[in-house]
């Protein structure tokens, strides 16, 4: 079974076969992607935040008999 220097090394040959031209754009790539997936994941945390704690007054109303559902 491989350790992990074994598959840092065939990741190091994977690289230099695949060439050194395309690890800027990868880089590039990976890095918007990951400033889109924060921002996302901000946005929906803000999105929950502003109800998540409110408390809504209201009234019980009790029934006689229980509603019927299909």
């Amino acid at each position: 079974m491989f350790g992990l220097s074994e598959l840092a090394l065939i990741l190091l040959v994977v690289v230099a076969v695949l060439g050194f031209k395309k690890l800027p754009e990868l880089t590039r790539s990976a890095g918007r992607a990951a400033r889109i997936f924060k921002s996302e994941a901000r946005a929906l945390k803000d999105q929950d935040a502003p109800g998540a704690g409110k408390v809504i007054p209201g009234t019980v109303v009790e029934r006689d008999k229980p509603s019927q559902r299909p």
